[in-house]
């Protein structure tokens, strides 16, 4: 074998091999995978889409009555960032067609899952969820981001609760603003220290049931004002 044919075909096996390894190391990083299933089995249109992290997941894991009594669908993931609710905001809420969408986002992006982002970069993710929502005759019901103060998953992370608090501000004039219904969990659950006490939460960031049950009966009352029922 020739030196020329030698070198071809190293360098087909290296490209093969390279090839091999991208494939391996793609990445879901939205994880469209998650309800990819469920999204086509679900029977369209629905009431309520819930989007959000592990606090919404949790939810529909802890209380599954309340969601499937109600019409509502659980669209949440943990350790989820704002951009990556964006991204699915497509397959996960609006193709399912739903009356309206609640939007609970904030929580990883204080926690700095991922990356680092500044409320102001959380505020305009969560506007742009909002835009795609009305755009496409979604009526939206936002959310205050939750109250936390540490996260036991980043220890490192300083001034949470004050950041949270800058967040909800921002969230609270946008829905204003907008006349889009404002549900404050924030204000309902936090302590003294900005952070989710232990009476609701055992981690200080996820609620517990009693928690959810306060949360049920604030976005209740959004949802039928919303729905006008």
């Amino acid at each position: 074998m020739t030196m020329n044919k030698k070198l071809i075909i190293f360098s087909a096996c290296c490209l093969l091999g390279m090839g091999h390894a991208t494939a391996q190391e793609l990445k879901d990083w939205a994880n469209f995978g998650k309800y990819a299933t469920e999204n086509q089995q679900i029977k369209k249109p629905v009431k309520v889409v819930f989007m959000g992290n592990s606090i919404t997941e949790n939810w529909r894991n802890m209380d599954p009555d309340f969601f499937t009594q109600n019409g509502y669908v659980g669209r949440g993931i943990s350790g989820q960032v704002s951009a990556q609710m964006v991204m699915r905001f497509r397959p996960d809420v609006i193709e399912l067609e739903p009356e309206a969408v609640v939007i609970l986002a904030g929580t990883n992006d204080v926690a700095r899952n991922d990356y680092a982002m500044t409320p102001e970069q959380t505020f305009g993710n969560i506007v742009t969820m909002v835009e795609l929502a009305r755009a496409n005759q979604i009526k939206v019901i936002l959310c205050s981001t939750m109250p936390a103060s540490h996260f036991g998953w980043h220890p490192d992370i300083k001034g949470a609760a004050e950041t949270i608090r800058a967040l909800n501000k921002k969230i609270k004039a946008y829905a204003e603003k907008n006349q889009i219904p404002y549900v404050d969990y924030h204000s309902a659950l936090a302590d003294d220290e900005g952070g989710l006490p232990k009476k609701y939460s055992d981690d200080g960031v996820h609620p517990t049931l009693d928690g959810y049950k306060v949360m049920e009966e604030l976005v209740q009352k959004a949802i039928k004002d919303t729905l006008g029922e």
